[in-house]
């Protein structure tokens, strides 16, 4: 298959590919052997809660090393919408809170934005309509509306159970007993314990549905509300209850994004080389944290040290079964990785994340099998078998994740063309250059 030549689509549900900009981005070739240190930028997923809690706080708070990326800009724009002030402080950003008022919601792309910000628009007074991308209309939602609704906040979704939709603002949220099943997500959960100590009487939260996804996610959101001073009962598995309290968020630094890091550790085991990431935190609630066991069951060698996590290829990418339901996010690169390994993987515990920017388990069979990739779905997963793998296009559905895997390909595979490397600016303002910085640094020792 040539880059110009169509290719089966996702299945349905997912959007059609991207159209190419300016003839798309042509991912480099790995110089040699990498030695390497990248310093990432802040978390998406810890900043966008520390700006809800700080924007619910009783005081100004001072959010240190924030990822300023499109995530986080919408979410800062969005809550600035609503009445707080988010304002920058050199690198920094300084939320003082203030009373909330309805406004309108770019949502983006962004799953946190448009899931954890309407419950904090239910505590405003006044309508805020929340909208975004064309692809945003596509993600679930129907579960937090629907546990918003049991709270006792009034939405108008035209009965869709998706974006476009309006939270009608009164200024309070009765709160009390919600029940939802959170299996396609687990932020259904993360945004109402934000904004439960808020309510009137809280909040008790009961899964009641399948697996929980991603439960890294909501070990953080309880992490982020303890720092803030609020107390959580979930000692029940399955339920968490937050009584009303005062919201206290201390100044925080971010630590580094652990998931943004997995496309350039992937580089150390393409070229045999190493790659460190700086201030890898010794204990975190990161879920990109798991990259550490899930790259040495690659193949690689994995060392955790004051200076950071240094990852090294060892020539040799091996196959791997994984549930990877935890740490979903990670799957477009790790099954970049399987493609390249020497025997047939197998990926699990990912069906959700048909739900997330795109069809993600539709989309990288999509684009594995047009590079020449052998790979078959599952229920909920992938199975990937070695193949030789050629150029050609790579679309990146809009989906940053998708984007970066295309690039970690490019490394090994002539002609790798990403349609949208753009979609990245999602979570890295700017990652072709901090890709181009990655493959600067190669050793002296070997090629």
């Amino acid at each position: 298959m040539t880059s110009g030549e169509p290719r089966s689509a996702p299945a349905a549900g997912a959007p059609a590919p991207t159209a190419p900009s300016a003839g798309g981005w042509r991912a480099p070739r790995s110089p040699g052997r990498l030695a390497a240190t990248v310093e990432l930028p802040g978390s998406k997923s810890l900043t966008n809660r520390m700006l809800i809690l700080a924007a619910l706080s009783s005081s100004p708070t001072r959010i240190t090393a924030p990822l300023r990326a499109r995530d986080t800009l919408l979410m800062a724009q969005a809550l600035r919408a609503l009445g707080a002030s988010v304002i920058d402080s050199g690198p920094d950003w300084i939320v003082t809170p203030a009373p909330l008022r309805g406004g309108p919601v770019d949502c983006g792309l962004a799953g946190t934005v448009m899931r954890f910000v309407p419950p904090i628009a239910a505590l405003a007074s006044g309508d805020s309509r929340f909208d975004g991308d064309p692809q945003a209309r596509l993600r679930p939602m129907v579960t937090l509306i629907d546990g918003l609704r049991q709270a006792g906040v009034e939405i108008d979704d035209g009965g869709t159970g998706r974006l476009p939709f309006t939270v009608a603002g009164q200024g309070s949220v009765p709160g009390g007993r919600v029940e939802l099943d959170a299996s396609a997500s687990s932020q259904f959960v993360s945004a109402l314990l934000l904004a439960g100590a808020r309510f009137d009487k809280g909040v008790e939260i009961v899964h009641v549905g399948g697996p929980l996804p991603s439960l890294p996610h909501i070990a953080m959101t309880l992490a982020v509300l303890r720092s803030a001073g609020v107390t959580i009962d979930d000692s029940q598995a399955n339920r968490w209850r937050v009584g009303p309290a005062e919201i206290n968020l201390p100044d925080t630094v971010i630590e580094p994004d652990l998931s943004n890091a997995a496309p350039f550790l992937g580089a150390a085991l393409i070229s045999g080389g190493s790659v460190t990431i700086p201030r890898w935190p010794s204990r975190t609630t990161q879920a990109g944290d798991a990259l550490r066991a899930l790259l040495a069951d690659l193949g690689a060698r994995v060392e955790l040290r004051g200076d950071g996590l240094t990852v090294t290829g060892t020539g040799r990418i091996q196959p791997l079964t994984a549930n990877l339901g935890d740490v979903s996010e990670l799957t477009p690169v790790l099954a970049a990785l399987c493609a390249l390994a020497d025997g047939e993987s197998r990926l699990s515990g990912v069906a959700h994340i048909r739900g997330h920017e795109t069809d993600r388990l539709a989309a990288i069979r999509a684009e594995l099998t047009g590079l020449g990739g052998d790979v078959e779905e599952t229920a909920d997963g992938l199975v990937i078998r070695p193949a030789r793998l050629h150029g050609g296009e790579w679309h990146a559905y809009a989906d940053h994740r998708m984007a970066q895997a295309g690039a970690l390909l490019g490394l090994t595979v002539d002609g790798v063309v990403v349609d949208d490397i753009a979609s990245t600016t999602k979570t890295i303002a700017d990652f072709p250059a901090l890709w181009s910085d990655l493959l600067s640094q190669v050793s002296r020792t070997g090629a």
